[in-house]
């Protein structure tokens, strides 16, 4: 009896080292851009809008934990999209990229960017894109990127909002998928619209127009929002009323891409 007791501890501790030891490789690492979206605070000159370290309401500090508290990594991507800047990375997200009004010196997607992308994503690659509306993102090098994909944004500006009248931008029509498993209502302001071709799919319409879209791309996938959406802003209730449910929305997403990540 002894024995084997002591066989069974044994065969359970070499479980945890194990466990230990291996773990690492598992962990998936989400690589947020700070190449193509790289704008300047004029008061502090220091970067910020839609990075991981951004507590105040611009930033992306809140999603950045969601995804940590799956078990993920965080990373500041602050290099073009190449073969080094992407290896080791799972999931790869670029936010509203620059035009001129926020940056002088905007680092376009380019030619070899593009390349580089869409052959990562090719090979297992997760993107997300969130896009923005037509005064606050650089679509010409944006879309050049996207058609790879199927996915086109439109320079418009939809769910305008006047003052607190939070609901000119509430999306309650959800549909059935993961992104809104257990959502009955979101806010979207101030959003650019998707025209597909290829295997793209929309995932969110509103009268027609659509909001969100995916699409695989050799072994990877791909996911576009017309928004940058899940900022700090409008990710829990501090500026939301209390029906709106863009915490959800963004677990639900922060899951729903770190399950399509391929190990």
């Amino acid at each position: 009896m002894m024995r084997q007791n002591y066989l069974h501890l044994k065969s359970v501790l070499f479980l945890i080292m194990f466990t230990i030891t291996f773990s690492g490789f598992s962990q998936k690492t989400v690589g947020l851009d700070n190449w193509y979206n790289r704008e300047t605070n004029a008061k502090t000159g220091k970067i910020f809008h839609y990075t991981w370290d951004d507590t105040q309401n611009s930033g992306f500090s809140q999603l950045g934990d969601l995804f940590k508290s799956k078990g993920a990594t965080l990373k500041t991507i602050e290099d073009k999209a190449d073969k080094k800047s992407l290896t080791g990375v799972d999931l790869y997200i670029i936010v509203d990229p620059d035009t001129t009004t926020e940056s002088p010196k905007p680092n376009y997607i380019l030619a070899d960017d593009i390349k580089a992308i869409s052959k990562w994503v090719k090979t297992g690659g997760v993107l997300l894109i969130l896009a923005n509306d037509k005064p606050n993102c650089e679509f010409t090098h944006l879309n050049q990127l996207m058609q790879e994909f199927g996915i086109h944004f439109n320079p418009v500006t939809l769910n305008p909002v006047t003052g607190k009248e939070w609901n000119m931008a509430a999306e309650t029509n959800l549909p059935n998928h993961p992104l809104f498993k257990g959502v009955n209502k979101i806010y979207m302001k101030e959003v650019s619209s998707i025209l597909l071709s290829k295997d793209a799919k929309p995932v969110l319409t509103d009268n027609n127009q659509v909001y969100i879209a995916e699409t695989t791309y050799g072994k990877g996938f791909v996911l576009a929002v017309g928004d940058p959406w899940l900022y700090n802003e409008y990710i829990d209730h501090t500026m939301l009323p209390a029906d709106f449910e863009n915490l959800k929305a963004a677990n639900n997403l922060t899951e729903y891409l770190l399950s399509k990540v391929k190990k």
